[in-house]
């Protein structure tokens, strides 16, 4: 099993580390702009060409409720940049529009510095976690107080700027979401956010462990210990316990993390004792002599994984495929 260490950054248990573990890899990235972005547009992207540009665009001051990644990507046969910008604070933020066009002219100013002319189209997505809807104006123009009367004379002096939004309160991941590991993700930061992390385990259950790979895994189990400090791993586990082998899958990526200090002491001896409930439980339904449990702690994880799936193995050819 191959977790990447980078993915697996100690910052990812926090809302902007998650995120940016999550969304800086492209795979991920591009399976959640197919579904954010215009269909129009989406289907002319050259997916095979984005790439994460270096640099943040968020004010230092704003850093604790903001996080932002620029991409670039052909569109048409044309250099276009994508601008995501995370936003979980408590409350929807009014100058949200005036904010991004500020970032967008400094994106714009960087690449003129570099490049020169003609400038590429910056496309700007708000991400909001935030606890309630959100409900400011997706248009810069909309800041404006004009004149009666004079509205149709004024507007062409204002800049035309709007950005698409993706709030997570008002959307369902579950159906609005095709990729199933962005679905996932999703799920996990609309749950954490509304504090029903063990809900959030019991739905994960109903999918095929194939579709969610080690390094996703882990992310989540290092997000979820620490967005909610009551969470510990043998609720995670049992709430996975009707998925068999994922639930198999996030006991060994709980160990692996386990050994690296990723969780501190989250899940001390918690996977260990859980191997050690299934395997005299396999027991005591084969009708063997249970194993003393002394034993069984003398061993580690991965022994306890091998027995365990020796006696699930036999467990299966007498009981369920008569």
């Amino acid at each position: 099993m191959e977790i990447p260490g980078e993915s697996l950054n100690p910052a990812a248990h926090t809302n902007d580390g998650f995120f940016k573990a999550i969304f800086s890899q492209p795979e991920y990235a591009i399976a959640f702009f197919r579904s954010h972005l215009p269909p129009a547009i989406a289907a002319e992207t050259d997916w095979t060409s984005l790439v994460v540009l270096p640099g943040s665009f968020v004010k230092t001051s704003l850093q604790q409720v903001h996080a932002d990644l620029l991409f670039s990507v052909r569109i048409g046969g044309c250099g276009t940049l994508l601008y995501l910008l995370f936003e979980h604070q408590s409350s929807p933020d009014a100058a949200m529009p005036l904010r991004l066009h500020g970032y967008v002219t400094e994106i714009l100013s960087r690449h003129h510095k570099t490049e020169g002319f003609p400038l590429p189209p910056v496309l700007p997505i708000v991400f909001h976690q935030g606890p309630e809807p959100w409900n400011i104006t997706t248009s810069f123009a909309d800041l404006f107080e004009l004149p009666e009367g004079l509205s149709a004379g004024l507007l062409p002096f204002l800049p035309k700027f709007e950005y698409e939004l993706i709030d997570l309160t008002r959307m369902d991941p579950d159906t609005a979401e095709d990729d199933t590991r962005i679905r996932a993700v999703l799920q996990l930061m609309k749950l954490a956010r509304q504090k029903e992390l063990l809900r959030f385990f019991q739905w994960l259950a109903g999918f095929p462990a194939s579709e969610l790979p080690d390094n996703l895994l882990g992310l989540m189990l290092l997000y979820a210990l620490y967005a909610d400090s009551d969470l510990d791993a043998r609720q995670i586990f049992h709430n996975l316990s009707s998925n068999p082998e994922l639930e198999k899958n996030a006991m060994s990526v709980a160990e692996k993390l386990k050994a690296e200090g990723r969780v501190e002491g989250r899940v001390e001896g918690r996977v260990e004792g859980l191997w050690i409930g299934k395997i005299q439980s396999f027991e005591e339904f084969l009708e063997k002599p249970q194993s003393p449990r002394a034993d069984l702690e003398a061993m580690c994880a991965a022994e306890l994984e091998v027995r365990h799936d020796g006696l699930r193995a036999e467990y299966e050819r007498r009981f369920k495929r008569r």
